[in-house]
Protein backbone atom coordinates (compact mmCIF):
# COMPACT_ATOMS: atom_id res chain seq x y z
CA UNK A 1 0.00 0.00 0.00
CA UNK A 2 1.60 3.13 -0.96
CA UNK A 3 2.08 5.94 1.69
CA UNK A 4 1.63 9.31 2.03
CA UNK A 5 2.42 11.45 4.57
CA UNK A 6 -0.68 13.54 6.17
CA UNK A 7 -0.43 16.89 6.89
CA UNK A 8 0.47 16.75 10.77
CA UNK A 9 3.18 14.51 9.35
CA UNK A 10 3.78 17.29 6.80
CA UNK A 11 4.10 20.09 9.48
CA UNK A 12 6.44 18.39 12.01
CA UNK A 13 8.59 16.99 9.31
CA UNK A 14 8.52 20.92 8.22
CA UNK A 15 9.22 22.81 11.76
CA UNK A 16 11.84 19.94 12.38
CA UNK A 17 14.12 20.20 8.93
CA UNK A 18 13.20 24.71 10.25
CA UNK A 19 15.29 23.73 13.44
CA UNK A 20 18.07 22.01 11.54
CA UNK A 21 17.33 18.53 12.68
CA UNK A 22 18.17 16.13 9.62
CA UNK A 23 15.87 12.64 9.60
CA UNK A 24 14.97 9.90 6.87
CA UNK A 25 11.43 9.06 6.13
CA UNK A 26 9.24 6.27 6.08
CA UNK A 27 13.09 4.61 7.00
CA UNK A 28 12.40 1.25 4.93
CA UNK A 29 15.04 -0.91 6.97
CA UNK A 30 13.40 -0.61 10.18
CA UNK A 31 10.35 -2.51 11.69
CA UNK A 32 7.06 -0.47 11.25
CA UNK A 33 8.81 2.27 8.78
CA UNK A 34 8.68 5.26 11.37
CA UNK A 35 7.46 8.68 9.81
CA UNK A 36 10.64 10.31 10.77
CA UNK A 37 13.60 8.33 11.92
CA UNK A 38 16.25 9.86 13.37
CA UNK A 39 19.37 7.62 12.64
CA UNK A 40 22.37 8.67 14.34
CA UNK A 41 19.97 9.34 17.70
CA UNK A 42 18.19 5.95 17.06
CA UNK A 43 14.99 8.19 17.39
CA UNK A 44 11.94 6.76 15.82
CA UNK A 45 8.91 8.90 15.51
CA UNK A 46 4.97 7.71 14.95
CA UNK A 47 2.15 10.27 14.23
CA UNK A 48 -0.12 8.17 14.55
CA UNK A 49 -4.21 8.99 13.53
CA UNK A 50 -6.93 9.23 15.71
CA UNK A 51 -9.27 6.96 14.12
CA UNK A 52 -6.49 3.78 12.97
CA UNK A 53 -4.77 3.80 16.14
CA UNK A 54 -7.51 4.21 18.62
CA UNK A 55 -6.81 7.27 19.81
CA UNK A 56 -8.45 7.55 23.98
CA UNK A 57 -9.84 11.19 23.18
CA UNK A 58 -11.11 10.64 18.98
CA UNK A 59 -11.08 7.22 18.69
CA UNK A 60 -13.93 5.49 18.13
CA UNK A 61 -15.05 2.31 16.51
CA UNK A 62 -17.60 2.87 13.27
CA UNK A 63 -21.61 1.63 14.43
CA UNK A 64 -21.51 -0.32 11.07
CA UNK A 65 -20.12 -3.43 10.50
CA UNK A 66 -18.39 -2.40 14.16
CA UNK A 67 -17.31 -6.20 15.21
CA UNK A 68 -15.19 -6.30 12.01
CA UNK A 69 -13.85 -2.89 12.55
CA UNK A 70 -12.87 -3.58 16.14
CA UNK A 71 -10.90 -6.24 15.16
CA UNK A 72 -8.86 -4.51 12.42
CA UNK A 73 -8.58 -1.56 14.57
CA UNK A 74 -6.95 -3.66 17.84
CA UNK A 75 -5.02 -5.25 15.30
CA UNK A 76 -3.54 -1.69 14.32
CA UNK A 77 -2.90 -1.05 17.83
CA UNK A 78 -1.37 -4.34 18.75
CA UNK A 79 0.61 -4.38 15.36
CA UNK A 80 2.30 -1.01 16.94
CA UNK A 81 3.38 -2.35 20.03
CA UNK A 82 5.17 -5.37 18.34
CA UNK A 83 6.87 -2.79 16.10
CA UNK A 84 7.90 -0.66 19.14
CA UNK A 85 8.80 -3.77 20.57
CA UNK A 86 11.48 -4.82 17.79
CA UNK A 87 12.51 -1.20 17.83
CA UNK A 88 13.50 -1.22 21.23
CA UNK A 89 15.54 -4.48 21.66
CA UNK A 90 17.22 -2.23 18.49
CA UNK A 91 18.18 0.48 21.32
CA UNK A 92 15.75 2.91 19.47
CA UNK A 93 13.80 5.60 21.21
CA UNK A 94 10.31 5.00 20.19
CA UNK A 95 7.92 7.98 20.43
CA UNK A 96 4.25 8.50 19.31
CA UNK A 97 2.24 11.27 18.87
CA UNK A 98 -1.45 12.07 18.13
CA UNK A 99 -2.27 13.67 14.73
CA UNK A 100 -4.71 16.07 16.79
CA UNK A 101 -1.62 17.50 18.73
CA UNK A 102 0.04 20.73 18.02
CA UNK A 103 2.47 20.18 15.56
CA UNK A 104 4.83 22.75 17.69
CA UNK A 105 4.06 21.37 20.83
CA UNK A 106 5.19 18.10 18.96
CA UNK A 107 8.64 19.31 17.67
CA UNK A 108 9.65 20.42 20.91
CA UNK A 109 9.15 17.31 22.29
CA UNK A 110 10.70 15.52 19.67
CA UNK A 111 13.75 17.76 19.36
CA UNK A 112 14.06 16.72 23.56
CA UNK A 113 14.26 13.54 22.97
CA UNK A 114 16.64 13.74 19.93
CA UNK A 115 19.05 16.06 22.38
CA UNK A 116 18.60 14.04 25.10
CA UNK A 117 19.35 10.53 22.57
CA UNK A 118 22.71 12.12 21.02
CA UNK A 119 24.06 13.02 24.34
CA UNK A 120 23.45 9.83 26.14
CA UNK A 121 26.92 7.71 26.38
CA UNK A 122 25.47 4.93 25.48
CA UNK A 123 21.65 3.80 23.93
CA UNK A 124 20.08 0.59 25.56
CA UNK A 125 17.09 -1.00 24.91
CA UNK A 126 14.12 2.02 25.68
CA UNK A 127 10.80 1.21 26.25
CA UNK A 128 8.52 2.48 24.00
CA UNK A 129 5.79 5.28 24.55
CA UNK A 130 3.35 8.13 23.60
CA UNK A 131 4.49 11.00 24.39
Amino acid sequence: MPRSSTLPELLIRRELHRRGMRYRVNHKLLPGRPDIAFTRAKLAVFIDGCFWHLCPLHGAVPKNNSAWWAAKLQRNVQRDREKDNQLSALGWTVAHFWEHEDPMDVADRIEALWQQNREAPERGTRSPRHV
